[in-house]
C-alpha cells in the first residue's frame, strides 16, 4: 500500500498554504488590482469577501482534503463515491494549470530583474523612465520566454522533491525573511514627501466608485489571494494530520493574507503618489514603482535585490502549490513516478504559457474578448473559474455532505466549537454560494 505524505509539523503547513496564498496575489496582483478599481472601496471589498466567503471557502476545501487524504480529484471520489462531484477536481487541476502559465511569465519578470540588479545593469539614476524599462522587458521575446522557463525549472526541481523535503522546507525560511523585508519597505515607503496622499487613497473609501464589475474583480481577488476555488487547498489538507485545527489553521492562513495585502498597498501607494505616478498603472505597477522607491534609499542596489530574491520565493511558494495539484492528481501516492510527473507537468504547463509570455511583444496585437492573451487568461480564472469552483465547492460541503461528518472533521484536533461552526456552517450553506450567484449576475448585468 502506498503511504500518502504529510506536513511534519502545522507551522510548515501554514507557512507553505500562505506562502500558496499570499504569493504574487497579495504583492503583484492586489496592488495593481486595487490601483485601477477605486483603491480604498476595493480593499474593503476585498476583506469583506474574503472574510464573508473565501474564509468559508478556504475552510471547506481544508475539510474535503483531509477527510479523503488524496488529491483533489480522488478526495472527491472518496468522499463521494459513485457521484460526478469528482469532476469539480478536475476543473480544479486545469483552471490551475492556466493560473500557473501565466503566473510563470510574472515570475520571469521578477528573474529579469533580479538578474539586472544582481549584475549592475538595472538603471539606478536621476530621471530614469521605470516605465520604459519594464516595457522593453516584457517585450523583448528572448527574454521573457527564457526567464518564464528558468522560473519553472525552479519550480519543478522543489516539486519533485515532495512536501516534506521540498515544499515544506522551502516555505520555512522563504516566508519569514518576506515579512522583514516588507516593513522595512512599509517604513520607507511612509517617510517619502507627499505620502500621505497614498495612504488616503488605500485606506479612505470613496463609495462611488463600487459596481458589479468591481464587487466580482474583488472577489476574484479573494479567491486568487487565497488560492481557492481550484481545489489547491484541497491537495494541502490531503497532507495534513487528523490532531491539526482546520479552524486556527484557517485563520492564521486568512489573517496572513490581509497583513501582507496592507502591507503590499502601504509599501506601493505612498510611494506611487509621493514619487508622481499613476496608481492604474495596471500589471507593471510594483515593476515601475518599486525600483524608483530603492533609488531613493542609501543602499538601495542591496535592498532591492533582497526584495526581489524574497517576491520570487514568495512567487515560487505559489507555484509550488499550483504544480502541486496537477503532479498529486497524477501520481496517486506512487513516489516513484513523482519526478518524472513533475517534470512532464512542469514542461508542458511551460509550453502552454508561451503565449501569455508573448502577449505584450510579439502577440501584442492578438486580442481575445478585448483582452491580451495574458489578461485574458488572468480573467477567466480569477474571475469565472475560481469563483465558479468555489461555488460548487461550498455545495458539495455545504449540501452532499451529512452534516454530522463535516462537524466531525472541524472537531478533529480542536478543543470545542462552540458557536464557531455554527456560523460557518450557515456562510457555506447559503451566504457563499448566493454571494457568488449574486455577484456574477450584477456583474454581467442580469440583475
Amino acid at each position: 500500500m502506498k503511504n500518502h505524505e504529510q506536513w511534519t509539523s502545522k507551522l510548515g503547513f501554514i507557512l507553505a498554504a500562505a506562502g500558496s496564498a499570499i504569493g504574487l496575489g497579495a504583492i503583484w496582483k492586489f496592488p495593481y488590482m486595487t490601483g485601477t478599481n477605486g483603491g480604498a472601496v476595493f480593499f474593503l471589498l476585498f476583506v469583506i469577501l474574503t472574510l464573508l466567503i473565501g474564509a468559508p471557502i478556504l475552510i471547506a476545501e481544508f475539510i474535503v482534503g483531509r477527510r479523503g487524504q488524496k488529491d483533489a480529484i480522488r478526495a472527491f471520489k472518496e468522499i463521494a463515491p459513485n457521484s460526478r462531484w469528482h469532476w469539480v477536481g478536475f476543473a480544479g487541476v486545469l483552471i490551475s494549470s492556466i493560473i500557473l502559465s501565466f503566473y510563470s511569465v510574472v515570475g520571469g519578470w521578477i528573474l529579469s530583474y533580479l538578474g539586472r540588479t544582481m549584475t549592475g545593469a538595472m538603471a539606478f539614476s536621476a530621471g530614469t523612465d521605470y516605465g520604459k524599462l519594464f516595457e522593453n522587458i516584457i517585450s523583448n521575446p528572448t527574454e521573457v520566454i527564457i526567464a518564464q522557463g528558468i522560473f519553472m525549472l525552479m519550480t519543478i526541481l522543489v516539486v519533485q522533491g515532495g512536501i516534506q523535503k521540498g515544499i515544506e522546507r522551502a516555505s520555512k525560511y522563504m516566508m519569514p525573511a518576506l515579512f522583514i523585508i516588507f516593513i522595512i519597505l512599509v517604513i520607507r515607503s511612509l517617510t517619502l514627501d507627499g505620502s500621505f496622499e497614498g495612504i488616503k487613497f488605500l485606506l479612505a473609501p470613496d463609495f462611488s466608485a463600487v459596481n458589479g464589475q468591481t464587487i466580482l474583480l474583488a472577489l476574484g481577488q479573494s479567491f486568487f489571494a487565497l488560492s481557492v476555488g481550484i481545489s489547491v487547498m484541497v491537495t494541502y489538507a490531503s497532507y495534513l494530520s487528523k490532531t491539526d485545527h482546520l479552524l486556527k489553521s484557517a485563520g492564521s492562513v486568512v489573517g496572513l493574507n490581509i497583513f501582507i495585502s496592507l502591507l503590499a498597498g502601504l509599501v506601493i501607494f505612498p510611494a506611487v503618489f509621493a514619487l508622481g505616478f499613476e496608481p492604474d498603472s495596471g500589471p507593471g505597477l510594483i515593476f515601475v514603482v518599486l525600483p524608483a522607491v530603492f533609488n531613493k534609499m542609501a543602499f538601495g542596489t542591496v535592498f532591492l535585490a533582497i526584495f526581489l530574491v524574497l517576491l520570487l520565493f514568495a512567487t515560487l511558494t505559489s507555484a509550488f502549490s499550483i504544480l502541486e495539484i496537477l503532479v498529486a492528481a497524477v501520481i496517486k501516492d506512487n513516489k516513484e513516478i513523482r519526478r518524472k510527473v513533475a517534470w512532464i507537468s512542469g514542461i508542458t504547463i511551460f509550453i502552454v504559457g508561451i503565449p501569455s509570455a508573448l502577449s505584450f511583444g510579439v502577440l501584442s496585437h492578438v486580442f481575445i474578448a478585448g483582452k491580451s492573451i495574458f489578461d485574458f487568461a488572468d480573467f477567466i480564472t480569477s474571475n469565472i473559474g475560481m469563483p465558479l469552483g468555489a461555488l460548487f465547492i461550498s455545495l458539495f460541503v455545504g449540501y452532499r455532505l451529512p452534516r454530522n461528518i463535516v462537524k466531525e472533521e472541524l472537531k478533529q484536533g480542536a478543543k470545542g466549537l462552540g458557536i464557531l461552526f455554527d456560523i460557518w456552517y450557515f456562510a457555506i450553506r447559503y451566504i457563499v454560494p448566493i454571494g457568488i450567484i449574486l455577484v456574477f449576475l450584477q456583474s454581467f448585468n442580469l440583475i
